[in-house]
Parts: structure tokens; C-alpha cells; sequence
């Protein structure tokens, strides 16, 4: 496996969400023994990060007490005997406090079962993932999360550009969850160029660049390409309908003043569902329909059979002949197609984000720690090594890099998060099922008059806790 100098955080999302969604295992909780500490930091970048550390007024020159934080995850954040690359951010940690993460695995499934026994066990864990989005507000509901404001300043400089976005995230006037950065490669539109050209159709990376990318841009493609007799299918997937949603700018679920509020009456709820039956009606959307099942067949790609396949672009973050068997020599992705009727250029946005767990054994670590991931953001050569690791261990060309890094802007300039998960259990999986009955042929206004007072009901329920 390539090593290279260093490694940003958007690269430990990406695993993590992989290693979130895909983690079945029965290993029981544990903590990190092993140090793989140096296997993949050369010692030069080290003593790189260590200068740079050291003369950043971003960073305070605080001694921590307890240098060790406890994680509770599925995934760990250390590098591991697989060759998993250490992030920046660790190293900075390392070098600027003598800090150690202390790893305690979980069964994504179970998480937070085991989370609340450790909490009851008095075990100190420290910290938590919060990028699934369903930690806010249910962990502060639940009481399993402590409030962040006693150990993270956000109107420090490090956090000033994130500052609006955490204090949207605040429950009975504190901050119960510390939002590092949007992330914009939660979905993005898979297609093939070589199939684009032989249908005739323009190139949606074109149609992108000239401010043409939008929902009339899709569905005329769509219109003009499918053609099932001749295995000709228009999209596939379990990704898109919220990734269509997420293009109106408004999420089923917000706060508001500090309140739960529903959205599936607003007017952008109604259009969007109405341009997914559009497209299940005139036969655009393949899974589920007609002969082709209910299988996904992102290969269909590269055999020129599909023409979009809208999917998280880890899919892309693997050696070139993985991804390539898959989706063909010449794959392309651009974001999602503008709502022509937003306001701005909404694309589907996750973000990193963490907890802090409620009688958690070193706060002050996790803070600190938190505040070393803020610094490795910001640091602009972090972000070149980065683009360096696209081209060399994923085989990504310079138009590739280019329109990831076009990703992260439109999240960072636009960045709004669905709360339905973070309600409840029950009201995710409700809004997550019922908002994909369009796109499989069921009117909108029937799938609202029947879910609508059972969201309102949850929201209710919620709230009421504070």
C-alpha cells in the first residue's frame, strides 16, 4: 500500500462511514493495545507537524493533566496492522500534548446500547461519533451526552467559520455537539463519459461548468437515454431520492430556536416529491421497476447500460482497477443537479462531528484533540497532500481532484443537515421509507396525509423534553 506524507480528516470520515455502515462483527469491547504509532508518519512530517504546531497561535501551549481520551466507535482512529494511514490531526495531538486515543470497539448496531452500559459502568468513556446524524438531539434527550461549552470556546479563532453551524446544534441552551466541517462528498452523481458521448448527450461536467446542471438538465438526459428494450436505464441506487431532497435546500427535519421543526409540508417537500414521481412515471428510474429488480447494478456503468448512479464517492476512494471494474475506465461524478427553484446550490452535505459522553473521564483531552482536527483543516499544505493521495493511491485525475474540491465548496457555503434520525429511531426510519414511496410510484399527497401527524407527533415528544 502507497504511504504518503500525511493525511487529512476527510479521509478518516470516509473510512469511518464505510466502516460504520459495513461493521458486523461480534468482537466485544476493547481497548487499543497495540501501537502502531510510526508505521506510517515519517519521521520528517512528524517533525513538520511539530514546527508548525509549535508556532500557530491557533494552538494553546496548555500541559494536559490526563493525556489519554477514550473512544467509542465501530471503527478506530488509530492506525491499525492493516496499514490504515494515521491522520494529521493524531499526529498534531501527539506532538503538540503527548496525546493518546484509547480505542474501545462496538458493533455499529449496538453502539449505543454499549455506550450506555459503559456510561452506567462508570468506564469514563470519552468521546463519540456524531457524523450519523442521529446523536443530536436524542443523546442529549437520552442524557448519555454532557453539553461541550465548559471545554470549546467556538468564538476562538479556530472555530470562528464553524461557529453558526454549532450553534445551530445547541438543546436547553448548550452546545451538545462540537461540528468540525461539512463534508460535500456525501453523494455525488456517478456517471460514464464514454456513454454520454455515444448517446449524443452533453457532458454533465460541461452542463455543471455553464451553470446548466439542474433537475431540467437530469430529466431531459433521463428522457433521451432510456430505453428499457434495449437495456438503456435511467438511475439507480438507494441514494437518491434523499440526495434529490437534499438539493431543496430544506431538510425534512430542523431546529429552529432551539425547537425540532417539521418540513415535510413546505412547499420545496411537495416539488421535489413531485419531480420523483415524474421520474418514476415516465420509466427514468430503473431499481424497482419493470424486469430490472430490485438489485442495484452500479456496474451498469461501466457495461453502458445506466446512465447515473448518484452514491456516497467513497466508492471512488479505492485503488483505480477497484473502482474502474465497476464503473469503467472513463467514470466521472459531478454533484448532484441544482433545484432550479432554490434559492442557492444545495447539494447532499454530511459533516464531521463528535460528542462528548456524559461523565467522560478527560474532557479536556477531547477538546484539545477536537482543536488539533480544527488546525489540520486549516492548514492549506494539508489540503495539497491530500489532493496528492487522490491522484496517487486512488489513480484520480486532475478534472476529478478538481471537482471533489467543487464539492466541498458547495457544502461550505451551503451547509444544512436533516435532524430525523436525531428525533427518534422510530421518526427516522418512518421519514426514511415514506419519503422514497414517490419515486416508487406512490402520489405525495397520499404518503403525507399518512405520516404527517406521527411526525408532528415525535417532534412533539421531543421537544417536550426540554
Amino acid at each position: 500500500m502507497k504511504k504518503t506524507k500525511a493525511f487529512i480528516s476527510a479521509f478518516l470520515m470516509i473510512a469511518a462511514s464505510i466502516s460504520m455502515t459495513t461493521s458486523c462483527g461480534s468482537k466485544s469491547d476493547s481497548s487499543s493495545e497495540e501501537d502502531f504509532g510510526n508505521v506510517d508518519v515519517e519521521q520528517g512530517v512528524r517533525d513538520e507537524v511539530n514546527q508548525a504546531a509549535s508556532n500557530t497561535d491557533l494552538l494553546d501551549d496548555t500541559e494536559l493533566e490526563n493525556k489519554t481520551i477514550k473512544w467509542m466507535a465501530s471503527w478506530d482512529i488509530n492506525p491499525d496492522s492493516t496499514g490504515k494511514n494515521k491522520p494529521t490531526e493524531l499526529v498534531v495531538f501527539e506532538e503538540k500534548y503527548g496525546g493518546k486515543i484509547e480505542y474501545h470497539h462496538v458493533d455499529w448496531a449496538e453502539r449505543y446500547e454499549k455506550l450506555s452500559e459503559a456510561i452506567n459502568g462508570g468506564e469514563g468513556i470519552d468521546f463519540f461519533w456524531g457524523g450519523d446524524m442521529d446523536a443530536f438531539p436524542k443523546g442529549a434527550i437520552r442524557n448519555i451526552f454532557a453539553p461541550v461549552d465548559d471545554y470549546i470556546d467556538f468564538d476562538k479563532p479556530l472555530w470562528e467559520d464553524v461557529k453558526d453551524v454549532n450553534d445551530e446544534f445547541m438543546w436547553n441552551g448548550k452546545h451538545y455537539l462540537a461540528f468540525v466541517q461539512a463534508t460535500g462528498d456525501k453523494v455525488g452523481c456517478i456517471y460514464n463519459r464514454k456513454t454520454i458521448q455515444e448517446a449524443g448527450l452533453d457532458d454533465p461536467a460541461d452542463l455543471y461548468a455553464e451553470g446548466k446542471w439542474d433537475w431540467n438538465a437530469f430529466e431531459d438526459m433521463l428522457q433521451k437515454f432510456v430505453d428499457t428494450d434495449k437495456q438503456q436505464y435511467g438511475i439507480d441506487g438507494w441514494w437518491f431520492e434523499s440526495a434529490f431532497i437534499n438539493t431543496t435546500g430544506v431538510p425534512p427535519v430542523s431546529i429552529k430556536d432551539g425547537k425540532l421543526v417539521s418540513n415535510i409540508s413546505d412547499p420545496a417537500m411537495e416539488r421535489v416529491q413531485n419531480f420523483l414521481y415524474d421520474l418514476n412515471q415516465t420509466g427514468c428510474i430503473a431499481i424497482g421497476v419493470g424486469d430490472y429488480g430490485w438489485k442495484e447494478h452500479p456496474e451498469y456503468i461501466g457495461e453502458g447500460k445506466l446512465l447515473f448512479y448518484p452514491v456516497g464517492l467513497y466508492e471512488l476512494y479505492k485503488e483505480p482497477e477497484q473502482w474502474k471494474a465497476t464503473y469503467g475506465e472513463d467514470a466521472f461524478f459531478v454533484p448532484m443537479p441544482k433545484d432550479p427553484n432554490a434559492d442557492e446550490y444545495y447539494i447532499p452535505v454530511g459533516m464531521e462531528s463528535y460528542t462528548f459522553v456524559k461523565d467522560g473521564s478527560n474532557p479536556e483531552g477531547v477538546a484539545k484533540f477536537l482543536e488539533c482536527k480544527r488546525f489540520a483543516i486549516m492548514d492549506e499544505e494539508t489540503k495539497s497532500i491530500a489532493d496528492k493521495q487522490f491522484r496517487e493511491d486512488y489513480g484520480w485525475n486532475d478534472e476529478m481532484v478538481e471537482m471533489q474540491r467543487e464539492m466541498q465548496d458547495l457544502a461550505n457555503e451551503n451547509p444544512f443537515f436533516d435532524l430525523s434520525a436525531g428525533v427518534s429511531s422510530d421518526c427516522a426510519e418512518l421519514l426514511d421509507q415514506s419519503l422514497r414511496n414517490t419515486a416508487r410510484g406512490t402520489p405525495w399527497n397520499e404518503t403525507y396525509e399518512s405520516i404527517a401527524s406521527s411526525v408532528q407527533t415525535y417532534i412533539d415528544e421531543a421537544n417536550s423534553s426540554q
